[in-house]
């Protein structure tokens, strides 16, 4: 891999979701075992997150929804997003 592809794919979405039936999901990007830092603390709940509008969006305990999808709650503040697969390359 080149140095160019390696930058441009080392960049995150602006958003960015793990559920396959969102518009925001990547499967390219979720692939490299993205890590979420919110308020400095790591999250290992977030279903999907957006950087400029600084919010996340986490999984509420186990509650489900009428549909069985996991119940979520918004919350807002600094988000970090990182590979963890950094270190190995």
């Amino acid at each position: 891999m080149n140095e160019a592809s390696k930058t441009m794919s080392d960049q995150f979405p602006d958003r960015l979701s793990v559920n396959p039936s969102s518009p925001y999901y990547n499967e390219e990007i979720l692939a490299r075992d993205v890590g979420i830092r919110f308020k400095g603390v790591e999250k290992t709940n977030v279903e999907e997150y957006c950087i400029s509008e600084g919010w996340v969006r986490v999984t509420a305990g186990n509650a489900k929804d009428r549909f069985g999808n996991p119940l979520t709650i918004k919350v807002h503040g600094p988000v970090e997003p990182y590979f963890r697969d950094k270190a190995s390359s």
